[in-house]
């Protein structure tokens, strides 16, 4: 195995140990010796996978002192953080945080997107509404989300912003998992219907103010069930 393979290797299996909480923020991580001895490499690639975690400021180097994990809102690699959304030990507060992201980002597409969308488009709105109710009535969970993250995901193109789909394409993976958690509570489920229909009439009437208050109600009751339907439920 290449050198710059074996440096990834060490660099992935310390970052999932990060995330599992073995080593939690604040607190340092092995010396090169102990870990090249549990990944049978060299100190050298040992050194390599360190400073690939230092570049993405998953680990800060105190000289005399040692090697420490930084909290996750330092970290700059996206995907270390998606990696930490998904698997991570703090589920609750990255869920809550989902939220906030798609908060700023979606009220902004959807105002956008009023003045941009097709009629085509919005008739394919109100037909992921309809899929959504039907999906409901036979508490089918994986095609209710599916038709919930086709919805939004048109209304991101909708607003015809580049950058609005280079950010979310990432976060795919991930809120997909979440749709399906929450998505399994049917009181949910039927707050759920009722905005994506006030959406897709806001969006309907063209009027962008209301289209991006829509959203945003929608993604205050998302994070309103979230708090008290999924992470307070016993």
């Amino acid at each position: 195995m290449a050198r710059k393979s074996l440096v990834g290797v060490v660099a992935d299996e310390l970052l999932d140990r990060i995330i599992a909480g073995d080593f939690p923020p604040g607190s340092s991580v092995p010396g090169e010796l102990e870990l090249s001895a549990r990944h049978e490499v060299s100190r050298m690639t040992v050194r390599e996978a360190m400073k690939t975690l230092e570049a993405q400021r998953i680990l800060s180097v105190e000289r005399g002192r040692g090697t420490f994990v930084n909290p996750l809102n330092r970290w700059s690699s996206l995907e270390a953080v998606l990696r930490a959304a998904s698997e991570g030990q703090n589920e609750a507060a990255a869920s809550v945080q989902l939220i906030e992201l798609r908060r700023m980002l979606e009220a902004g597409a959807c105002e956008l997107a009023a003045a941009r969308i097709s009629d085509a488009d919005i008739q394919a709105l109100f037909g992921y509404v309809a899929s959504m109710r039907a999906a409901h009535k036979v508490n089918d969970v994986a095609a209710f989300v599916e038709a919930d993250l086709a919805f939004h995901d048109l209304i991101l193109r909708a607003s015809e912003n580049v950058f609005v789909a280079v950010l979310f394409a990432p976060l795919h993976r991930v809120l997909e998992k979440r749709r399906a958690e929450t998505s399994a509570v049917p009181t949910i489920q039927e707050h759920a219907i009722g905005h994506h229909q006030n959406i897709a009439e806001a969006l309907e009437s063209r009027n962008p103010s209301r289209s991006r208050e829509a959203m945003d109600l929608h993604m205050q009751q998302t994070l309103d069930d979230l708090k008290n339907l999924v992470l307070e439920a016993p």
